[in-house]
């Protein structure tokens, strides 16, 4: 990839934005067109569209460096005892948002991460229906990209701009009652909220933009939905921690199920505030 995308931070971020690119063409065909639904044996859906895309990311990914190990949603069934030896790796949702896709919502993703001994390097979110990318990881910087020939950078907000509201991003599938009480006393910290529901991966990408300040997550996640997103928020100025106000990580273990977190800008001035709420919850 050249022209705009040539100067990025990363000699492999422009290689890996075309790549996420060339996943969602192979998705679309199937988007629309009463794709068959299977059940994995976690019962989360899968369909062609996942397994097509997940075939363009692992070959093209192994082409870019074949020593970067790959996991990815839909080649997870990897022991521990291996995984546990990788330094170097790719986090790959093939199509995040499965849920979305299946119903006809343009509300789903494809998400690479690169991570280097559990920590997120760099992500990319990349949107199938409309070619708009999300791309960034901490230290480097984050963009938006609608076109292939277009990047702007973005940032996320302290707080929000004077007659805005407070906007929480919140999974339209997902709440717990943990999440309701942590709502609750946020609200009472900085006054009446907005709640904002979207899909997939693309509740990051609006904190990283500034179209909102906080998305916390209370109920259960995988590592693959979450890595490349936290990578486009921290290039952009924000923050991903535990319910203990520490940084969200990717170690090797069993589980490759998330704990639960928060995500929100790096200089927000509630920070304390939220994670003082989130420790009474853990």
């Amino acid at each position: 990839m050249t022209g705009v995308f040539a100067d990025l931070p990363h000699p492999l971020l422009a290689p890996v934005i075309a790549l996420c690119r060339q996943a969602g063409k192979v998705i679309l065909p199937f988007w629309r067109s009463g794709v068959e639904v299977t059940s994995k044996s976690d019962n989360s859906p899968v369909t062609a569209a996942d397994l097509a895309a997940h075939e363009v990311l692992v070959s093209g990914l192994k082409a870019l460096d074949p020593s970067i190990h790959i996991l990815s949603e839909e080649d997870a069934n990897i022991p521990l005892s291996e995984r546990s030896q990788w330094q170097r790796w790719w986090l790959v949702d093939p199509l995040d948002g499965t849920k979305e896709f299946i119903s006809g919502s343009e509300e789903f993703t494809v998400n690479v991460a690169l991570i280097e001994n559990g920590r997120v390097v760099f992500g990319v979110v990349s949107m199938p229906t409309n070619d708009r990318c999300y791309f960034g990881g901490a230290g480097l910087g984050a963009w938006r990209s609608d076109a292939v020939d277009h990047i702007q950078p973005i940032s996320a907000r302290n707080q929000p701009g004077d007659g805005e509201p407070f906007t929480v991003v919140a999974s339209r599938r997902h709440s717990s009652p943990e999440q309701e009480a942590l709502l609750a006393g946020l609200s009472s910290v900085v006054g009446e909220l907005k709640l904002t529901n979207i899909g997939s991966s693309l509740k990051f990408c609006l904190l990283a933009e500034g179209s909102a300040d906080c998305y916390p997550r209370l109920a259960p996640t995988s590592q693959w939905d979450t890595a490349a997103a936290q990578g486009v928020l921290e290039g952009a100025g924000g923050v991903v921690l535990n319910l203990a106000g520490e940084t969200f990580d990717y170690p090797a273990r069993e589980s490759l199920l998330n704990g639960f977190f928060l995500a929100l800008p790096e200089q927000a001035p509630w920070r304390g505030a939220l994670v003082e709420l989130a420790k009474s919850q853990s």
